[in-house]
């Protein structure tokens, strides 16, 4: 265990007759990028609140930083971090009042606290704007402030809740750089996000529908673990052209991605039967092209094949 930096088993959380999270079971390693990927709703939130020590857990095991975090959850909180979604600090404080209160808050030696000061200012950039009000920060500036808070203690695990939600493309590919810069220098990180192009950043990730895990790997073996081949066909109806794919028996999944279909065949389709399906129908096809699966085909294919085995859940 000493080389985990969170365990779960059968984790499960419940809310009168709703389950938020059911038989959850992952470890997390030391200097890992873990990343918990998800719509709304698939409890993801709830996750990261019991790793933290927030919401207790309903059944499970549950260890954090060597911690068991169901019979001592105000033990792991000096070895983490929290960053919630919603921005949580002083917004009546400027930045450097905010850092020094979360040092203030967890201990810091004042000797400590001018170096680590100048490494939060230089990798996050908000040293020329430490004099300004956090209110009036814009949303990227909010989320970099928060992060810093986070890191003033040098957490063992750090817990991001969608820490980009809502944040400017610029700022969120910021953010990311310093999740790695965190991990390089030993940090573990475990991030939720409903973003399946941040996902392929991360070393792992298990991805959640409906308060279950359905798969858990690295971004490259997923794509890879696909059974069949996906094809891109655009058309001059796309919607129509994805609803027919859906009828047709040769075709496993079709779903729209703007105004592209990607349709997933058999190994051996060459694309054909979902070309001569379309101009059967009456649909016109402009382009086909053999694609790699991203994550969004992954976890698309498999909410389809869950829902398919179970039925929908309430």
């Amino acid at each position: 265990m000493s080389d985990l930096a969170a365990s779960l088993n059968g984790l499960t959380r419940t809310f009168g007759d709703i389950t938020a999270v059911e038989g959850l079971t992952f470890d997390v390693a030391d200097g890992e990028l873990f990343g918990i990927v998800g719509p709304d709703g698939a409890g993801k939130t709830t996750t990261l609140r019991m790793l933290a020590g927030v919401l207790r857990p309903t059944a499970g095991e549950l260890r954090v930083a060597g911690v068991d975090v169901r019979a001592d959850p105000e033990a792991v909180k000096h070895r983490i971090a929290y960053m919630a979604q919603r921005f949580g600090l002083y917004e009546d404080l400027t930045v450097a009042e905010n850092l020094d209160f979360y040092a203030d808050l967890y201990r810091v030696p004042r000797a400590e606290r001018p170096a680590r000061l100048e490494r939060l200012y230089g990798f996050s950039r908000l040293g020329e704007f430490k004099d300004r009000l956090a209110g009036n920060l814009s949303g990227g500036m909010k989320q970099k402030l928060s992060l810093s808070c986070c890191l003033v203690h040098h957490p063992q695990v750090l817990l991001l809740d969608e820490p980009t939600f809502g944040v400017d493309p610029i700022s969120r590919r910021e953010l990311w750089l310093i999740l790695h810069e965190m991990v390089g220098e030993g940090v573990t990180i475990i991030v939720s996000t409903a973003y399946l192009d941040e996902a392929e950043r991360c070393d792992r990730v298990v991805m959640m529908h409906d308060g279950r895990a359905l798969a858990l790997d690295g971004p490259v073996a997923l794509q890879g673990a696909i059974a069949g081949s996906m094809y891109s066909l655009r058309t001059d109806s796309p919607r129509a052209a994805r609803d027919l794919l859906r009828r047709t028996p040769e075709v496993e999944s079709a779903t729209l991605f703007g105004e592209v279909v990607h349709a997933l065949l058999p190994a051996s389709s060459d694309g054909d039967d979902a070309v001569h399906a379309l101009t059967a129908g009456g649909i016109s096809v402009l382009d086909v092209d053999k694609i790699e699966p991203s994550l969004e085909d992954i976890f698309i294919h498999l909410v389809g094949a869950e829902t398919h085995q179970d039925g929908p859940r309430v």
